[in-house]
């Protein structure tokens, strides 16, 4: 098995760093501090990330996509809000009931561009969580109910298997799915993690997997076979998202939570494919 250490590009004054998503037409970086409810944008530099602009939001911002246009899509505490190019908002669909004791969690866009977002409990509710698409109407096409905090997303290569995160559960699952429409099969265990928590997820053009791994300070690499190819040792105990960036798209960018959280890099050898653009409107 490979092992790679990944170095520190921005650290500090992070409540708890989460869902990386590489920008390639504007060559740049986002991701969200969920508690602090900002989304920012950053500029990747050789030894370091830039942050170039933030955006706050009123609650927590779980997770963010990019539209074609360069507007955002963020997941807030019930629902997504759209930030337009000019700054400028609206508020999008609503996936959770007012008052609903939770938010929306790790989200991220499918190979046609649709948004499929989860949901994490807050008062300690286990198996409640949902997962959803949002269809064409913005309504939420709901694909799992019984989660406990809905994490990271992934989609093969080819856009045919759908791979995702129940941390609560400790297991990454996997189902058939047609990047045509958005149907989604009949889900069926991938991995059970253990010595960490399963999060954030992306992967590679080869269709591995690169798992944060909450608690261990890994991102452990595995085959399509599940197999355990290779960990990247991140010197923050809380790894919590994951993605490639840059214009090769070879450096894996890595978000953590606690006290030594932040943004971490590293260069494992494997590249990662385009991160589509959502498909709604930003206007």
């Amino acid at each position: 098995m490979l092992t790679y250490d990944a170095h520190p590009v921005l650290t500090g004054g992070f409540r708890l760093a989460e869902g990386p998503v590489w920008d390639a037409p504007r060559e740049r970086l986002l991701w969200v501090d969920i508690e602090a409810g900002q989304v920012h944008e950053g500029r990747l530099r050789p030894d370091r990330v830039e942050v170039v602009r933030r955006h706050r939001l009123p609650g927590p911002a779980g997770a963010v996509a990019c539209a074609a246009d360069g507007g955002l899509l963020v997941a807030g505490r019930y629902g997504v809000t759209v930030l337009r190019p000019d700054g400028t908002r609206r508020a999008g669909a609503r996936v959770l009931p007012h008052g609903t004791p939770g938010r929306l969690n790790d989200g991220g866009c499918d190979p046609a561009g649709r948004f499929l977002v989860g949901s994490t409990a807050l008062d300690g509710r286990r198996g409640q969580d949902v997962l959803v698409r949002l269809a064409g109407d913005g309504r939420p096409a709901v694909l799992d109910t019984d989660l406990t905090c809905s994490n990271g997303l992934a989609w093969s290569p080819d856009g045919r298997l759908m791979y995702s995160v129940d941390t609560g559960a400790g297991l990454v699952r996997v189902r058939g799915y047609d990047p045509a429409d958005g149907q989604a099969g009949e889900r069926r265990d991938f991995l059970a993690v253990d010595g960490g928590l399963p999060d954030g997820l992306c992967a590679d053009r080869d269709g591995n997997l690169w798992l944060a791994v909450w608690g261990a300070g890994e991102v452990r690499c595995y085959s399509p076979a599940a197999r355990h190819l290779a960990t990247v040792r991140v010197p923050a105990a809380y790894a919590a998202g994951v993605a490639f960036a840059g214009p090769d798209l070879a450096t894996l960018l890595i978000t953590a939570g606690g006290p030594d959280g932040g943004l971490f890099a590293a260069r494992p050898g494997a590249r990662g494919a385009a991160v589509p653009a959502w498909n709604g409107v930003s206007r």
